[in-house]
């Protein structure tokens, strides 16, 4: 959990479990597999998934929306925006819709200017 609960950051199991070791060098990648997973299942932190090929964490299990940048794939927490509705949860009958995930993506800024994309820049 100290190892999650630094600000804004993402980190795969395999990044999880290189700081780990530092601390408990006996430690197993599937030990530490399967506490990310106990710990998500339990609300403590969430589980993003379809961020890349790896899934990622965040300790904090407040629900909000992550933005991913294409170039670096570096991962951060966006603060909602006033106008920022989520989707219509009560407009799908006959689903039981216990919540939503919502990954932006594009480019950060440090690598905006380098994407080559101008529309990245209007």
């Amino acid at each position: 959990m100290e190892v999650l609960h630094r600000r804004n950051w993402h980190p795969t199991a395999e990044e999880v479990h290189g700081l780990v070791r530092q601390r408990a060098p006996g430690i197993s990648l599937g030990t530490v597999y399967r506490n990310l997973d106990i710990l998500a299942r339990g609300g403590f932190i969430q589980a993003i998934e379809g961020a890349g090929l790896q899934r990622r964490y965040d300790g904090n299990p407040v629900p909000h929306f992550h933005f991913q940048c294409k170039r670096c794939g570096e991962m951060h927490d966006m603060e909602p925006r006033e106008n920022w509705m989520p989707p219509p949860l009560k407009d799908c009958p006959g689903f039981r819709i216990t919540g939503f995930r919502l990954l932006f993506e594009g480019y950060c800024p440090k690598c905006a200017p380098l994407s080559g994309d101008d529309r990245t820049r209007e």
